[in-house]
């Protein structure tokens, strides 16, 4: 999303005043850091994206097709964990 932005400082005044333009900077990657009397605060940094169920269930049928028709050269599963076992 854009170029990463150094974190900068703001009151709490100026960060009521400006939210708008804060956000704008947080989306493209900036981080604020929101004071009162000098202290920090609060954090303003872009919101997680979250779980992307469509995008997961795609990543697992690649990997289904992927492994289609690989072997483990006639060992089971479990000879295999055995052996690194050993």
């Amino acid at each position: 999303m854009g170029t990463q932005m150094h974190m900068h400082m703001v009151g709490v005044f100026e960060a009521k005043t400006r939210l708008t333009a804060l956000l704008d900077e947080v989306e493209e990657g900036g981080e604020v850091l929101i004071t009162r009397r000098g202290k920090p605060v609060a954090r303003l940094v872009a919101a997680d994206p979250g779980f992307d169920r469509d995008r997961a269930r795609r990543a697992a049928a690649g990997l289904r097709e992927a492994s289609k028709g690989v072997t483990l050269g006639g060992l089971s599963l479990k000879e295999l964990i055995g052996e690194g076992r050993r």
